[in-house]
């Protein structure tokens, strides 16, 4: 047995096994990896269109011995665990990798049938650290669909008019965030997505956390739109995040976008291969430190944050909108092929403030910047994706 044997049990709603498998599988199966083959344990029904994966060999349960099992009195779930224990068996299987998420009841069985399990956590980071060309293709259809939410909210907020109390009015109903969630829903539906996460926070919303947003917006408050569409064909996420301001901008969130835009700019300039995240983030909190504002740097121990830069850069996205390499103060370090996700911030709690957020694909020579959408508070609407 080589030493780069891996095993996985289940469905591809798990971005480990979508990562390997290329189209959606609702049911938990096996999967094993060993000496350059791949073969899958699989109910029947799952079993043609498993045989259209390049490289793949299909074992239908029944032809492990499901069947007899069954008939000599086991249960479907005990039938099911001796078939996976029999194609590990037929594979030549006797030890093996498994993801952190690997199931405890599989596991329990397969060692009581005397096959080895060690976790790897990174051992499996790393093997989605690097997109595969439909995850990325995947990514980009993200992104377009991102782009067209991002631009239909544009388009409402510049619409709107200001009523007598400062709140705006769009064909002289209140403009809301639940409003403008329905709509980029829509964008994302035209684009071939579903929504993997939204937040449409207005005023002091967006200075708490993952706050979704809710409720009327007024002129002059701060409106963070920070989306996340997910590839319905690939499994693939984009993240994008931009800050709109109807009406007069106040000094105070001038001030906020032009050291958050300043941040964004030196991070985008630095990201190559080989570069420690930590570094990227140290990078990212400087110019937010010159302009007096607090960081996750300049913190002390134990404090815990909630004004100024008081989050990480950001995160890698793929399969899943948060997975590696996290963009804050730890050992990892830029890849070429990772796909991240960039978003410095400024806030005041009671006020609010301003995020903007990009993907970035980590090429041999530097960056590319997947995302193609204008910073400025003022809301710019785009016809792409629309």
């Amino acid at each position: 047995m080589s030493n780069d044997t891996v095993l996985m049990y289940a469905s591809t709603e798990s971005a480990d096994m979508r990562h390997v498998i290329p189209h959606e599988v609702h049911d938990p199966f096996l999967y094993i990896e060993t000496d350059g083959e791949r073969y899958t344990a699989i109910k029947s029904l799952e079993a043609a269109r498993m045989r259209d994966v390049q490289g793949m060999t299909v074992f239908p349960l029944e032809e492990l011995g499901y069947d007899d099992l069954r008939a000599a009195g086991q249960d479907p779930d005990t039938a099911e665990l001796n078939a996976l224990v029999e194609a590990c068996r037929r594979t030549g299987v006797t030890s093996a990798a498994v993801p952190p998420t690997f199931p405890l009841e599989v596991a329990d069985h397969l060692r009581e049938h005397g096959i080895a399990l060690h976790v790897d956590r990174e051992l499996f980071v790393m093997r989605r650290r690097v997109k595969t060309p439909e995850e990325l293709a995947g990514i980009r259809r993200a992104q377009v669909a991102a782009e067209a939410g991002v631009s239909f909210v544009a388009a409402s907020l510049d619409r709107a008019e200001i009523g007598s109390d400062g709140g705006l009015l769009l064909d002289g109903e209140p403009l809301t965030c639940e409003w403008l969630k329905e709509g980029i829903r829509a964008a994302y539906l035209r684009n071939g997505c579903e929504d993997a996460g939204m937040i449409v926070a207005h005023g002091a919303q967006t200075c708490i956390g993952h706050h979704a947003g809710s409720g009327q917006i007024f002129a002059g408050e701060p409106v963070t739109v920070d989306i996340c569409p997910r590839d319905v064909i690939s499994g693939g996420n984009s993240d994008m995040t931009r800050t709109f301001v109807k009406g007069e901008i106040n000094e105070e969130l001038a001030f906020y976008y032009r050291i958050v835009k300043e941040s964004f700019d030196a991070t985008l300039a630095a990201i190559r291969p080989g570069l420690p995240v930590a570094e990227l983030h140290r990078i990212s909190c400087e110019p937010i430190e010159r302009a007096g504002q607090p960081t996750q740097l300049s913190k002390k121990p134990g404090e815990v944050l909630d004004e100024g830069y008081f989050h990480s850069l950001g995160h890698g996205i793929g399969l899943e909108v948060h997975e590696a390499p996290s963009l804050n103060q730890n050992d990892a370090v830029l890849v070429v092929g990772d796909v991240i996700a960039i978003e410095p911030g400024c806030y005041r709690q009671g006020f609010g403030g301003v995020r903007l957020e990009d993907i970035v694909r980590v090429t041999e020579d530097g960056y590319e910047l997947i995302t193609d959408y204008p910073y400025e508070l003022t809301p710019v609407s785009l016809p792409r994706g629309a």
